[in-house]
């Protein structure tokens, strides 16, 4: 079948010769690649389209490593994928893609598209600082691969004759774990500054070096981030969470100044040793969780990043002598409200944090049915988990956490023993209080 592109440039890149790594000096096997994925690109193939694998599930399957999302790039239009798959829906405005639905599972197809370089002003909306704002001009596989942002990510699986395609020179920086970009790498990380926490995500995630024309802008560009949405932000620091490399890529963040951008507060009570030690203990753990493939909390995780913000809070609202629990929920507040500035958190899992933060509370009341009531809440455990990591990282929480610890473990009978003996530490008169208090809730 003979494809039109209808904006695809006429211009001598696209007679660049590929460098083509046949299936017999390549380690990619279609035993490694999801089903669904090669129905998606046996049916492209078979219509007369061009149909790879490309960007990162090809990078990780030469790494060896499995990846969880199969992308494809095609010659065909996304009116013309949503003709040939039922099962499929076009979703973007940025970038037009067709999902391709199975079940719960999706496999995304995206157009070749040209490089802005290429096209005219009229056919790409950008800001004046050079971000791509619109980009739905469709070119070659060449146009394609040159608008991709790392080598590494710029290798396609041809199907047709499973052979690996490299315009870029991927291959050679995938054999030397090297993270390089396309092309300029000031304007690259201007047309998208995502591709700045990318870079992180890379190294800390694969082990990478980093090139240094491509490392070189990470110590000075940082402030672009101030121009991407918080609902982006919020996905990309997500996807930091379920990797397995939090704590190599918490340092490469502050490293190259992109964690002050993201947490700028938060980054502020860095200096406290505490702080430091209170996250390493934390993401490290998460590490743990998702190589023994354990789920990840996203609200713990957060909680764990606000906890020093909420510390520093306290503290201010201490002079003012407020009841305790309500200094926690206006030091929560303000904390939680910090953060929503920069990342598009959802509600759901605000409600999460702040009740994870505020039970932090609830672990110094250890009277009557209060540690009964703490057992029984939802977010208990995640609660624990940081109070724990409190007295871990240095707080002076010891005898408590001893005490919950104990507690946690007993059985019922022991639990009723433990109270008890809770109950005789009370001075004589607040312990009237408390008889006083409960007769007169009982009549």
């Amino acid at each position: 079948m003979v494809k039109r592109f209808k904006n695809a440039p006429n211009t001598g890149k696209n007679s660049i010769q590929p460098k083509i790594i046949p299936r017999a000096e390549h380690t990619i096997s279609r035993d490694h690649i999801h089903r669904n994925a090669l129905k998606v690109l046996y049916r492209l193939h078979n219509a007369g389209f061009s149909a790879f694998l490309v960007g990162g599930c090809v990078r990780d399957l030469l790494l060896n490593h499995q990846p969880k999302d199969f992308d494809i790039a095609t010659d065909a239009h996304p009116d013309e994928v949503r003709k040939l798959f039922k099962n499929s829906r076009l979703i973007g405005k940025r970038f037009r893609l067709a999902h391709i639905v199975f079940g719960k599972e999706i496999v995304e197809v995206a157009t070749f598209r040209t490089h802005h370089e290429n096209i005219s002003q009229e056919d790409i909306a950008k800001t004046h600082q050079g971000m791509i704002m619109r980009d739905n001009v469709y070119g070659t596989i060449v146009d394609d691969a040159s608008r991709r942002d790392f080598t590494i990510n710029g290798l396609y699986y041809n199907i047709a004759d499973f052979s690996v395609v490299d315009y870029v020179n991927g291959m050679q920086d995938i054999s030397t774990r090297t993270l390089r970009i396309i092309g300029d790498p000031v304007t690259r990380y201007h047309e998208d500054p995502v591709r700045l926490l990318r870079a992180v995500r890379f190294m800390g995630k694969l082990n990478l070096n980093i090139s240094p024309e491509t490392e070189a802008p990470l110590l000075t560009l940082s402030h672009l981030l101030g121009k991407v949405s918080p609902a982006r932000l919020y996905l990309e620091v997500m996807k930091f969470f379920q990797e397995g490399a939090t704590l190599p890529t918490f340092h490469l963040l502050r490293k190259y100044h992109l964690f002050a951008e993201l947490f700028p507060a938060i980054n502020e009570c860095l200096t406290q040793p505490e702080a430091i030690q209170l996250i390493e203990n934390a993401l490290a753990e998460t590490d743990k969780r998702v190589k023994d493939s354990k789920t990840v909390s996203p609200a713990f995780i957060f909680s764990v990043l606000l906890w020093p913000l909420v510390t520093k809070n306290l503290e201010k609202l201490r002079p003012k002598k407020m009841p305790l629990y309500v200094a926690y929920e206006n030091a929560i507040h303000h904390a939680v409200k910090d953060k929503t500035e920069r990342l598009a958190i959802p509600r759901l899992l605000l409600v999460s944090i702040r009740e994870i933060c505020l039970l932090q509370f609830r672990f110094t009341q250890r009277f009557g049915t209060r540690p009964y009531r703490l057992l029984g809440h939802p977010r208990f455990r995640a609660a624990y988990d940081l109070f724990l990591l409190r007295q871990q990282s240095g707080e002076p929480l010891l005898e408590l956490t001893t005490w919950w610890q104990r507690f946690y473990e007993a059985t019922e009978d022991e639990r009723v023993t433990i109270l008890k003996e809770v109950e005789k530490t009370i001075p004589n008169n607040k312990r009237k209080k408390r008889k006083k208090k409960k007769t007169e809730q009982v009549q």
